[in-house]
């Protein structure tokens, strides 16, 4: 069956901003989920082509690849047919997208579906995750590094190993809510509020004999190393997931992920587009108009290429595969080279004497370009 376009699934414009983009995906995937469709294998195919295509138009790269190819971007075959340049990749799980755009951790379940039976309070829960802005140079980004950060977060307590309770000791019914996990509070004499207990959090249990490091909590504060492989053809906004490095688990539940995003530094030289490269090199007058050999700079050192004579301001040079390496692995894009002649300045007598001879041997045929244009614009001097 013929895929979908990825804006209709989500019932918004091309032109959608990132954050309507997000509110559409968010209103259609509670409506969707499988925990409030059980059974429902047409929800749960909707729910899976809402990932597919919120993880597509999410991603600034993924969006322009399908903006300019549409589904054709992400299929191998067609990618390679085209010399690998396109965009792509596989797509992330629906359900671990449902996570991080909805902060990921317990309780949105029964926040926004409702309904089901009441989740065991005393059940380990997954950590929050987390997210980590980071700032690479250009040719880090262009070329692929490793990176090693630095994050403090809630971890696990080694001493009780997060369950909060010291070795040998139990649970206990929470005395402040009588094990019911919430308490109401009289407003106004005859208003009733219901709310999460402050002592237990929901739980109904408390510990019998608390952890003397954490203190009952589970976790502690801790500042980790977190290593990083940064693949080469990233760019700013790209998000790198670092399984397990997020906040621990409630109750000895497993950890969230750490979610970095990359922000590419701009270059002296190089300007990216995609994954091709420009880079503008000034030249003299005389190598445009007599021919010159020039070496510039590329990502990876130094290349040559040859000016032929009567070279025009603006003449671009295409250097092949000397670009960026695609993210996707098929390929690199190409290097463009711009030169830009350079008019002589603060010229002594000697340098201005040569160029009025010069001048003085010059006639219509050394100026080609000139003399067309003032031949079509002779009408406007009358």
């Amino acid at each position: 069956m013929a895929k979908r376009d990825y804006y209709e699934v989500l019932g918004v414009e091309r032109a959608v901003t990132e954050e309507d983009l997000k509110k559409a995906y968010r209103k259609l995937a509670l409506k969707y989920h499988p925990d409030r469709n059980p059974g429902d294998k047409v929800a749960e195919e909707r729910f899976k082509e809402l990932g597919e295509a919120y993880d597509v138009l999410s991603d600034p790269q993924k969006r322009a690849a399908y903006d300019q190819y549409g589904h054709a971007a992400f299929d191998p075959r067609q990618r390679a047919e085209a010399g690998g340049r396109w965009g792509g990749g596989g797509f992330h799980d629906p359900f671990e997208i449902f996570r991080e755009v909805f902060g990921g951790g317990g309780g949105i379940f029964e926040e926004f579906f409702g309904g089901g039976e009441r989740r065991d309070p005393t059940a380990p829960q997954r950590g929050a995750d987390l997210r980590y802005d980071l700032e690479i140079a250009f040719e880090e980004a262009a070329l692929g590094c490793e990176k090693e950060i630095t994050i403090t977060k809630p971890d696990r307590c080694d001493h009780c190993h997060g369950s909060g309770a010291e070795s040998g000791s139990g649970h206990k019914n929470c005395t402040t809510c009588g094990g019911r996990g919430q308490v109401e509070q009289v407003l106004g004499g005859f208003m009733r509020v219901r709310q999460v207990c402050p002592r237990c959090q929901g739980a109904g249990r408390v510990v019998e004999k608390p952890c003397r490091v954490c203190r009952g909590s589970g976790q502690r504060k801790a500042t980790v190393p977190v290593k990083l492989r940064i693949p080469a053809g990233v760019d700013t906004g790209t998000r790198l997931r670092s399984a397990g490095n997020g906040e621990a688990g409630g109750r000895g539940g497993p950890p969230g992920d750490l979610y970095v995003v990359l922000h590419v530094q701009p270059h002296d030289i190089f300007q990216r587009d995609g994954d091709d490269l420009l880079c503008e090199v000034p030249i003299s007058f005389v190598q445009a108009a007599l021919g010159a050999e020039l070496e510039v700079p590329t990502l990876e050192g130094a290349a040559h290429i040859k000016v032929p004579p009567g070279t025009q301001n603006g003449t671009v040079f295409r250097l092949r595969g000397r670009g960026v390496r695609s993210v996707q692995g098929y390929g690199s894009g190409d290097l463009h080279v711009r030169v830009q002649i350079e008019v002589p300045t603060k010229l002594n007598a000697a340098q201005r004497a040569k160029l009025d001879e010069f001048a003085s041997l010059c006639d219509a045929n050394v100026n080609p370009r000139s003399r067309s244009f003032f031949e079509r614009a002779k009408d406007f001097f009358r």
